[in-house]
């Protein structure tokens, strides 16, 4: 099993930036790659950004320089930094591990953006 606890949440205003973490914990060696995915109200889930366990990233068009996925591996954390932030941008972000023994989420942490 792998346990994923995001943080980083909260209210900003449009054109301020957040950073999220995901804390990986468990059989970590299984993980092939991490994701960010969202889901506005609404709105079906969505994948925001991936990096896999090469250091290889996407994203989904709409944040695309603007948003920044990372990790570090000696901590087991991948981050999202999120860059001039819009209200559309307003979601439940939730972290996820495609592993070996499986397809892992975490609990969501809400994010709100302002105009």
């Amino acid at each position: 099993q792998v346990q994923l606890v995001e943080s980083g949440g909260g209210l900003v205003q449009a054109g301020g930036s957040l950073r999220l973490s995901c804390a990986a914990s468990g059989n970590i060696f299984s993980i092939n790659t991490m994701n960010w995915y969202r889901q506005a109200p609404g709105k079906q889930r969505e994948l925001v950004a991936g990096i896999t366990s090469g250091g290889s990233t996407n994203y989904v068009d709409s944040v695309k320089g603007r948003f920044t996925i990372s990790r570090d591996s000696g901590k087991n954390t991948v981050y999202l930094q999120m860059n001039s932030l819009k209200p559309e941008d307003t979601a439940v972000f939730y972290c996820a591990a495609d592993s070996q023994l499986g397809h892992f989420w975490g609990q969501g942490t809400q994010v709100i953006v302002s105009s």
